[in-house]
């Protein structure tokens, strides 16, 4: 049944945004000064993800997702609307606290721990958002993201967490297939911002459930993470207005720099592979944690400092 619902989400996505490419009108990315793609794109491919993941959530719902599954399709519904007909920063960000209190509130969290994860999932929820730039990203995030989620599950003997993680990166598969360069299609809203918010839930349920330790989900999804928080850190810093749309992103400047969208794509799968191998070496062996934070420290700051140099050394925009 759960080998089912794993499989049912690859279709259904892979079947549901076919469908809707066929559509005359559909909600279109225009490029803009701060895009970095240069044709108008329908923006539906979270609808192919989500109805992939309502689908298996039929199977696999019990007490422990449910909250997320249910939180993470109304934030789908209401990034689907902000996708049409834009919603202010404050309605979008009190639904993200909303969702986030509720669902940890039903996992049992409470107090200074209820606090601090709140803000993690909302955290979460955004950068996932400011990572969807660039074709085949975010769609290879959850690919490998989740589907390092659903093995180490497996491995943790906790059967239905693993399924409902492979059936989101079973979707994520299926809408590569119209996402990987040229993109045919965007994720949007209404993909990003559920799955940013299903990366956080759904670690901090497994780390409850003593199914991984809390950092093996920031490992995994560190690539996503770590860009996002040092560019935020590195523009409020300058005084900048982070809330507004820039072009500062280590992945958006590999492509300034010159890079194809392809090419930044497989480039960022095999960061996120060796992410997700760190991780599995911290799951195996946490007498090891700090000196594998260490190197995984190194490995981004080699990387960033590396595209810091080609940055400052050819001329491009600010």
């Amino acid at each position: 049944m759960k080998g089912l619902a794993v499989i049912s989400a690859f279709i259904v996505c892979w079947v549901v945004l076919a469908w809707l490419l066929q559509r005359r009108r559909l909600p279109m990315d225009h490029p803009n000064v701060r895009s970095l793609h240069v044709t108008p794109t329908p923006r539906i491919g979270g609808l192919g993800i989500m109805a992939g993941v309502g689908v298996a959530s039929l199977w696999l719902a019990d007490a422990v997702l449910l909250p997320a599954m249910l939180a993470a399709f109304a934030l789908a519904a209401l990034s689907l609307l902000d996708d049409v007909r834009s919603l202010s920063m404050v309605a979008r960000l009190l639904a993200h606290f909303v969702a986030a209190v509720a669902c940890l509130l039903a996992l049992g969290l409470t107090g200074w721990a209820l606090v601090g994860a709140t803000l993690a999932v909302v955290w979460m929820t955004n950068l996932y958002n400011f990572m969807d730039g660039t074709d085949g990203l975010a769609g290879g995030m959850a690919a490998i993201g989740f589907g390092a989620l659903a093995l180490a599950a497996m491995l943790g003997d906790a059967p239905g967490l693993a399924a409902f993680c492979a059936a989101i990166a079973a979707s994520a598969l299926a809408f590569l297939r119209f996402n990987f360069p040229p993109a045919r299609v965007f994720m949007g809203d209404a993909g990003s911002i559920p799955l940013g918010f299903l990366a956080a839930s759904l670690g901090i349920a497994g780390a409850m459930q003593h199914v991984w330790p809390l950092l093996f989900p920031l490992l995994v999804f560190s690539p996503f993470i770590v860009d996002a928080s040092v560019t935020l850190i590195r523009r409020a810093l300058r005084g900048e207005r982070v809330w507004r749309a820039h072009r500062s992103h280590y992945y958006q400047r590999v492509v300034l720099l010159g890079a194809s969208h392809r090419q930044l794509a497989l480039a960022a799968y095999a960061l996120m592979l060796a992410a997700a191998a760190l991780a599995f070496a911290l799951l195996r062996n946490v007498q090891y944690t700090a000196w594998l934070l260490i190197l995984s420290a190194a490995i981004y700051l080699l990387i960033f400092l590396a595209i810091d140099w080609r940055w400052h050394r050819i001329p491009n925009e600010p």
